[in-house]
């Protein structure tokens, strides 16, 4: 899906920019995007509903009296717009990307260096990912990659509002960085019998689930390793007892002797496309 941060201040300032076709890009500047850091160097973990706010911070380095990121009421103030900032994307280059995402606002941008002929400038942006946005199938968990871009847009009407002319124009550039989107995970956990005798058997069972982006709901993650933990009563960390795979929709079971009060919890390490996961504990009373 490309959804252009760009599109985002047409729609947003003029409602009819769908009566003019886009017509051709304007100049494009010669702009360098560098040291893109995406979401601090964090996996993005993304479930089925909300919003993933993701922070990028890059530098841009544009020729002297060039204005971009000038997007907060533009059209209706002075009739044009000029947005750079930082896209994602899935697929091998980003003339053959197969998904995109790119932020709702423009950038934040503060001047660092200034030649005679160019502006270094540090910026940061926020990319809102909402998953029914941007995320559609499993495929779209993984390795993302970076881009820089710029958009255009201007508008002009004669006085008298009988006339319309749009003008609008994107440019993107495949630049060094990626970044990892994964699909959250989540663990539950219920022991028993509860009460338990000392020295009885304890049943703990759970389940590991993950996002599943094409329907939206959480779907069993069958054949990974969940840790058991137990965390004794006035004991201040857990230690792990056991590890147990996953069954069928995800299920977790496996037994325990029970010997003093405590908590009992699933912990899942993710994978490169799964986030971690941790069950709320279940307490346990001996007799």
């Amino acid at each position: 899906m490309r959804k252009y941060a760009i599109g985002a201040v047409v729609s947003g300032t003029l409602a009819v920019s769908a009566l003019a076709a886009p017509s051709a890009s304007a100049a494009t500047p010669d702009l360098s995007f560098s040291d893109a850091v995406v979401n601090s160097g964090k996996a993005i973990v993304v479930g089925t509903s909300g919003v993933v706010n993701v922070p990028v911070r890059f530098t841009l380095v544009h020729p002297v009296g060039v204005v971009l990121n000038n997007m907060s009421d533009n059209l209706v103030t002075e009739g044009s717009a000029n947005i750079a900032g930082i896209a994602l994307y899935r697929g091998r280059t980003v003339a053959k990307a197969m998904n995109e995402m790119e932020p709702d606002e423009a950038p934040k941008c503060t001047p660092t260096t200034t030649t005679a002929t160019t502006v270094t400038e540090s910026c940061t942006e926020v990319i809102a990912l909402a998953p029914e946005d941007y995320l559609y199938e499993a495929a779209d968990a993984g390795t993302w990659k970076v881009a820089g871009f710029y958009g255009h847009v201007s508008l002009g009407n004669d006085d008298d509002g009988n006339h319309v002319s749009f003008d609008y124009g994107y440019d993107m550039w495949g630049i060094p960085g990626t970044a990892q989107v994964k699909r959250a995970a989540k663990l539950s956990v219920n022991a028993g019998p509860e009460p338990v005798k000392k020295g009885g058997t304890l049943t703990v069972k759970g389940a590991l689930t993950r996002a599943d982006w094409n329907t939206g709901t959480y779907t069993g993650f069958k054949g990974w390793p969940a840790a058991l933990q137990f965390k004794a009563k006035g004991a201040t960390a857990y230690k792990t007892v056991k590890t147990v795979t996953s069954g069928t929709a995800g299920a977790l079971s496996t037994t325990v002797k029970a010997t003093t009060d405590g908590t009992y919890r699933y912990t899942f390490a993710g994978t490169t496309t799964t986030g971690t996961a941790t069950a709320t504990g279940d307490y346990i009373d001996v007799k």
